[in-house]
Order: C-alpha cells, then sequence, then structure tokens
C-alpha cells in the first residue's frame, strides 16, 4: 500500500512540475513569455514598413488635402480660403469646371474601353498558356516582357509607330491601301492607339496572375467534368470561371485603378489633343494645372483628392459586385 501510494505522490509531483498547464489553454502572455517573445515584438517587425509608409503616402496625403484648402501657387502658400477650389471643380459656371469633367469623362471613357478588353483578352491568353504544348514557357515570358518596360519607352516605341510623319504604321496603310488614318491628331484614332499601347504594355501582367490562379484549379475538376461529357466551353464556364472568381475580382480592381491612373501614354503619344483635350486624362490635367502654367498647386490638390474619392467609390462598388460571398 506504501508503495502504491508513493508512485501516486511521485506521479502528482510530476503532474504538478510538468503538467500544471495541463488541460486548459495557455494564455497568450504565457505563450510569449514561453518563447521569449516581448509584446512590442510584433510591432517591430511592422516600424519599418510604417515609417516609409507615413514619409511617403501618409504626410503627402494629409499635406494635399491642407494645400487644397488654401489659394497656393508655385511661388506661394497662399490664403486659407476652405472649399473653394472644390467649389471652383464642381460649379459648372466656374472657368475651372469644364476643362476638368471633360478630362474626368475622358478618364472614365478609358477605363471603360480598357478594363474588359484587357481583363477579357488576358484571360483568353492565360487559358491558351494553360494547355501543354512546347515553347510555352517561352511565350509566357514573351507576353510579360513589355509589362516590365517604362512608360517612356512604351509611349516614345508606340508614338514612332502610328506617327503621321514617318511612322512606321501609317507609311504601310499608305503603300498599301493608298491612305492612312491621322491616329495621333484626330479622334476616336487618337483613343485607339493609346489603346493599343497600353494594351501591348499591360496585358501580360493580368495573364500572368490570371494563369498561376488557373494553375491552382485541380486537374481532377476538369477530368470528372469530361466524364460526365462536359465540352471545353462548358468546363471553362462552370469551372474555370468560378473557380478564379477570387482572382478576376483582384484583376479587375488594379486594372480599374490602373486605367483612373492613365497618364504617359496620352502625354508621350498625343499630347493630350485632339485639341482642346480630347485625350487628356484628368491625371494628366491634374498635373497641367499643378506644376505648369501659372503651377495652381491648391486647385491641382483639390482635383487629385476628387479623383481618389471617385476611385475608392468605384473600388468599393466593385468589391460588393465581384464579392465571392455574393456567388
Amino acid at each position: 500500500m506504501a508503495v502504491v501510494e508513493s508512485a501516486q505522490d511521485k506521479r502528482g509531483l510530476a503532474g504538478r512540475i510538468l503538467g500544471s498547464g495541463r488541460g486548459r489553454r495557455p494564455r497568450s502572455t504565457e505563450v510569449r513569455r514561453r518563447i521569449g517573445e516581448s509584446w512590442y515584438t510584433p510591432y517591430l517587425f511592422i516600424l519599418p514598413h510604417l515609417i516609409i509608409f507615413f514619409l511617403f503616402i501618409g504626410l503627402p496625403f494629409f499635406y494635399g488635402i491642407w494645400i487644397s484648402l488654401h489659394d497656393a501657387t508655385g511661388l506661394r502658400d497662399g490664403a486659407f480660403i476652405g472649399l473653394r477650389n472644390y467649389q471652383w471643380l464642381l460649379d459648372p459656371a466656374s472657368i475651372f469646371s469644364g476643362r476638368y469633367i471633360q478630362s474626368v469623362w475622358n478618364t472614365i471613357l478609358f477605363v471603360f474601353m480598357s478594363t474588359p478588353l484587357l481583363v477579357g483578352a488576358g484571360l483568353f491568353l492565360a487559358t491558351v498558356l494553360n494547355q501543354r504544348f512546347r515553347g510555352r514557357n517561352f511565350f509566357r515570358g514573351l507576353y510579360f516582357a513589355p509589362w516590365t518596360l517604362s512608360v517612356a519607352v512604351v509611349g516614345v516605341t508606340w508614338w514612332y509607330l502610328f506617327s503621321g510623319s514617318g511612322g512606321v504604321i501609317p507609311n504601310f496603310l499608305t503603300q498599301t491601301f493608298g491612305d492612312s488614318p491621322s491616329w495621333l491628331t484626330t479622334t476616336p484614332w487618337a483613343w485607339i492607339t493609346i489603346l493599343v499601347g497600353t494594351l501591348w504594355w499591360t496585358i501580360g501582367f493580368n495573364t500572368i496572375v490570371l494563369l498561376a490562379g488557373m494553375q491552382g484549379i485541380s486537374a481532377d475538376l476538369y477530368e470528372a467534368a469530361a466524364i460526365d461529357g462536359a465540352n471545353r466551353w462548358q468546363q471553362f464556364r462552370h469551372i474555370t470561371i468560378p473557380a478564379l472568381r477570387a482572382v478576376l475580382l483582384l484583376v479587375v480592381t488594379l486594372q480599374i485603378i490602373a486605367s483612373f491612373q492613365l497618364v504617359g501614354q496620352p502625354q508621350l503619344m498625343t499630347g493630350g489633343g485632339p485639341p482642346p483635350a480630347d485625350t487628356t486624362p484628368v491625371l494628366l490635367h491634374v498635373y497641367n494645372t499643378a506644376f505648369q502654367g501659372r503651377r495652381e498647386l491648391g486647385l491641382g490638390a483639390a482635383m487629385a483628392l476628387l479623383v481618389a474619392v471617385v476611385m475608392v467609390a468605384v473600388s468599393v462598388i466593385n468589391f460588393r459586385l465581384f464579392s465571392s460571398e455574393r456567388s
């Protein structure tokens, strides 16, 4: 009996030493203490990014709000005028409103033209490049390569191709058909040149992202669908598209934001023309207002903040429409 009690006492002592926390969930403070982690350790990891974010995004953003409330130019800070810059931009009778509203509509027009084309073409190329054929890695790199170029290279390249004075494409069309449109100086041809250049430049990014999403879909789903008699189109419609819903949300959102940020292509290819400003996007108009001519910094900051509000609203609507929770 004494031996049994001694063994039970030992087990009880060992349990108190080694298993005192047995049967209950350790608190987070105990876990941190166990691994030697202080409460501020996670914040140290995000501190470098937080500092960079605050310096290069946070401060300029709030400084932009401050400037938009002043009659500031490139030469002076100006007096505080409250919301007068915003009133001028939203008042149809103002001399500043007409050109700003036109540039906003130009940007919206480009968003509606470019987003379906770039997403649809990227989805098509991703579907093709997801097949098994010889040299597919070469073509994947080939389609992605233009995205690594700067907007200056892209703009100058396509300006040279479509230029009316010695451009490759106008010369070819003139020699072949006897005539060629004025690609960079008339509408809608100016928009077509910008759209073609943007398509060539950015389609590789959408293709690679969608291709990565497709490669994450289990092949068993396609095999089961093929056994049940589903053809390629039915497999694409009922398997690929639903499985890519989250990826498509990302691609569409990024494409809308990128299209709203159109600046370099029309600046380099058409100069914002044809006159008066048929292909001037809103951010190019903001740049011209704030850093050209009279350098109306306050007015330009107000324009940029209104564009930011529109972009946030469009992004929220896009997430509402394409959210996987509504599938």
